[in-house]
């Protein structure tokens, strides 16, 4: 029985989620990207804001490659992009050393979702990618919560 509660706890979280998602236009791969963050990187609150970090780190460094990339492309052409890839991903080793953002996997997480959502840079469509992981990290933690009070209380 504990097991078919987990089961539909998880179940039911990523429905509603996905519900949440589809219902508000929001890039629901990425509210599961945040949800697996949460799970590979630790379940618990603290180390989700120290996950959050990286991984917003991340998305900057891809709104700055894409500036830079689209510069250089001007003057370099097609090795406009990929320059501005080797110099910022180049300067990660050195940025990662800074307490709070040595999670490099959350770094890339954070680029992952940056190139795979394709926004403008603008305010809106980054804010979305925002709710999108805050989301996943919310529906993370209340299925890890719920899974634990199944397990803890012989439901």
């Amino acid at each position: 029985m504990k097991q078919f509660l987990t089961a539909s706890t998880m179940g039911l979280c990523g429905a509603l989620a996905t519900l949440i998602a589809f219902s508000f236009q929001l890039p629901s791969w990425v509210l599961f990207m945040a949800w697996v963050s949460y799970y590979l990187f630790g379940k618990s609150f603290r180390s989700a804001l120290y996950t959050i970090i990286p991984i917003t780190s991340g998305i900057i460094m891809g709104i700055m490659i894409k500036l830079l990339g689209g510069g250089l492309n001007q003057y370099l052409g097609i090795l406009g992009f990929p320059l501005a890839v080797f110099i910022l991903i180049t300067s990660l080793t050195y940025m990662s050393k800074i307490k709070g953002l040595h999670n490099i996997p959350a770094w890339f997480m954070g680029l992952i979702i940056f190139f795979g959502v394709h926004p403008n840079i603008e305010i809106k469509p980054i804010m979305l990618i925002f709710i999108s992981i805050t989301l996943g990290f919310i529906f993370a933690f209340l299925n890890d919560t719920i899974t634990i009070f199944i397990k803890k209380n012989k439901v």
